[in-house]
């Protein structure tokens, strides 16, 4: 088994390199992977971005969205959690979480943690769950990562994952929310979140017998390539959610309220409408039909109402906050 440990805090590039480590490298090893990531949330394969996030506070918070190979539901990354990643082959094509989940549970129980593997993906302390788990598998090979939320913001984790101000029904797969935890409130001696990866490392190279991967192997462009291609895209994390129909409603002074019904697929308005109790001076019909087929994202809006004055749909109504109201 080779170890990696990925000097980035960034998601996108760091979900590069999982993929990069999973096609590229040599079916003849495993690999072990830590790696950090800034503020960031990660969604789910299968799952539907805009219900998985709070748009509005990831956006002010500087908070990266991201779209993840693996299924299961969303998850909250700072640097105050660690994730792990191990690569190898598969025994057959059925998911086995906890098998991979051992490691880890092993580590923590040497540090006086009563860690256990909990139900379909989770790793819980006292019923708390601090890790959740997914896999990816293809042609044979399976691709585990997990989240250790050691000394994580848990008021931001809580705010970034909850939607606000929508209603959404989605075909994609909704998350589950549970009760969390730290683990370094329940460490039998306290250290600092880099002095537990530290820990994590050493103990996790011993376990699985893992020397470090060659200089050489990683190509870097390669990894950037997939980042920017992928990781780094709209379309991924956000375009290729499922088919969904979404109502937002929104209240402006010297305006009234506006209430939106969009159906989106795979990030494309396929048709809104728009009630309320606000005033117009011209039928909304042309409007409607400029958006139809625009992708839900700031620079497709705002390029499809170039030359548009908004006021005549919505009196008193700025370009940029109806903007705004179609994509909280």
């Amino acid at each position: 088994m080779y170890y990696i440990r990925s000097e980035s805090t960034d998601a996108t590039y760091n979900l590069a390199l999982e993929q990069f480590v999973f096609d590229e490298l040599s079916h003849d090893h495993s690999y072990l992977m830590l790696w950090q990531n800034a503020n960031a949330v990660i969604v789910g394969k299968f799952q539907n971005t805009v219900a998985e996030v709070n748009a509005d506070y990831v956006k002010s918070h500087g908070i990266q969205v991201v779209r993840r190979l693996s299924g299961g539901g969303a998850v909250y990354h700072d640097l105050g959690n660690i994730n792990y990643t191990i690569i190898s082959n598969a025994k057959d094509e059925s998911l086995n979480l906890a098998l991979f989940c051992q490691p880890v549970i092993s580590v923590l129980q040497s540090l006086g943690v009563n860690a256990e593997a909990s139900g379909r993906n989770d790793m819980t302390i006292e019923g708390m769950k601090f890790s959740g788990n997914s896999q990816y598998i293809k042609l044979g090979r399976v691709l585990h990562h997990g989240t250790i939320l050691f000394d994580s913001d848990l008021r931001m984790l809580s705010r970034a994952l909850v939607v606000s101000n929508e209603k959404i029904e989605s075909k994609g797969i909704k998350s589950v929310r549970s009760r969390v935890t730290n683990v370094r409130p329940h460490l039998a001696k306290d250290c600092s979140v880099e002095e537990f990866l530290g820990i994590l490392e050493l103990k996790l190279i011993g376990q699985l017998e893992a020397q470090p991967v060659p200089p050489d192997v990683i190509d870097t462009g390669k990894v950037r390539q997939l980042q920017e291609a992928r990781y780094g895209s709209w379309h991924w994390n956000y375009g290729a959610s499922p088919e969904y129909s979404i109502c937002l409603k929104r209240r402006f002074a010297d305006v009234g309220e506006i209430e939106v019904r969009m159906k989106v697929e795979k990030g494309v308005i396929k048709d809104i409408t728009f009630f309320g109790d606000y005033f117009a001076s011209t039928d909304q019909e042309d409007l409607i039909e400029k958006l139809r087929g625009v992708y839900r994202n700031e620079p497709a809006i705002s390029t499809a109402l170039s030359g548009v004055n908004v006021e005549r749909y919505f009196s008193n109504l700025k370009n940029e906050d109806f903007i705004s109201l179609l994509l909280v």
